[in-house]
């Protein structure tokens, strides 16, 4: 009897905390239950001048395109505005309950965890691999990923030849035998590009590094080159001009948009009715100049297109 009453007591445990997580994970699914909730989630990887985020003590300080873009959003459904902090190898989860990586070429799924956010904003690269995963809204912002060396560096520019397939190779080509920073977990992870088959002495961060920390690093001579995305190049080569070169493409033309769990359709179709609408209006443009000046001069094309309805 005492055996049987303590298996009881352990599986109305069980059930309870079940019930408990499921009833976590279950909450705000999607747009009617985050209106009922009254508050939207923002997941966010500070990153860029997508989302700054800055928390020491009492001081406390949240800014970037994708905050701006999440807030208009939500005051548009008329709910409250939650920032969420996350890491890159965890923003996934907080979005989907279950932890995932892109490593060695596949997706390595990681343990179950709680529902903590709605979306993840954060000038996310739309990857193969992450729409198994989750649901991308409509494309916001272009990207590409591009090599990125020291000035001093007799690593060359090289000369377009009018076909990125062909500028890529070009680019594989120079990096046999060179020291090049990457990340994995991020845009700029080797194994998207195939980098370990160019003879390419691939080095990974010891220690957890931010995106924005990749330049300096190689400033600091922990390597002769990195990859680096469009909207991190562009910054960088305000904060730091004549120290670093392009030396051009790794990647084919990316797109960046933000990310919903699949059983989220209404809530990423109310976005997509809402990046249009901005789009029309022009406040989109507004926020984009805001936070990369230069970026439409660089992409003129994409952002001239971005005025028009996609509707």
């Amino acid at each position: 009897m005492k055996v049987s009453k303590f298996k009881q007591t352990i599986n109305n445990i069980f059930f309870v905390c079940s019930s408990i997580m499921f009833s976590q994970n279950a909450l705000a699914m999607d747009l009617e239950d985050i209106k009922k909730q009254g508050v939207l989630r923002h997941i966010g990887v500070p990153y860029a001048n997508f989302v700054s985020y800055i928390q020491k003590d009492n001081f406390q300080s949240l800014s970037g395109l994708d905050v701006d873009l999440v807030k208009g959003f939500a005051e548009s459904l008329g709910v409250e505005y939650q920032y969420v902090p996350a890491k890159w190898d965890n923003a996934i989860g907080k979005l989907t309950g279950q932890h995932a990586q892109f490593k060695n070429n596949k997706t390595v799924f990681g343990d179950d965890c709680e529902i903590e956010g709605d979306i993840i904003a954060n000038g996310v690269t739309i990857l193969e691999w992450r729409t198994k995963l989750a649901d991308f809204s409509n494309d916001y912002f272009p990207s590409a990923v591009w090599l990125i060396a020291r000035a001093d560096s007799d690593l060359k520019p090289i000369e377009p030849a009018g076909s990125i397939d062909k500028d890529i190779q070009k680019v594989k080509q120079l990096i046999s035998g060179r020291d090049v920073l990457a990340m994995e977990h991020s845009c700029l992870d080797p194994n998207l590009y195939n980098l370990y088959s160019t003879g390419a002495n691939i080095i990974l961060p010891d220690t957890e590094r931010h995106l924005n920390e990749m330049v300096p690093a190689i400033l600091n001579k922990d390597a002769e080159s990195t990859l680096l995305d469009v909207a991190d190049t562009l910054i960088a080569l305000e904060k730091w001009p004549g120290e670093i070169k392009v030396i051009g493409p790794i990647s084919q033309h990316q797109r960046m948009g933000a990310v919903f769990r699949k059983n989220s359709p209404e809530l990423r179709e109310a976005f997509n009715q809402y990046l249009d609408g901005i789009k029309e209006d022009g406040s989109y443009l507004q926020l984009v100049e805001k936070h990369y000046p230069s970026v439409s001069y660089f992409y003129s094309d994409y952002f001239n297109n971005s005025n028009k309805s996609e509707r």
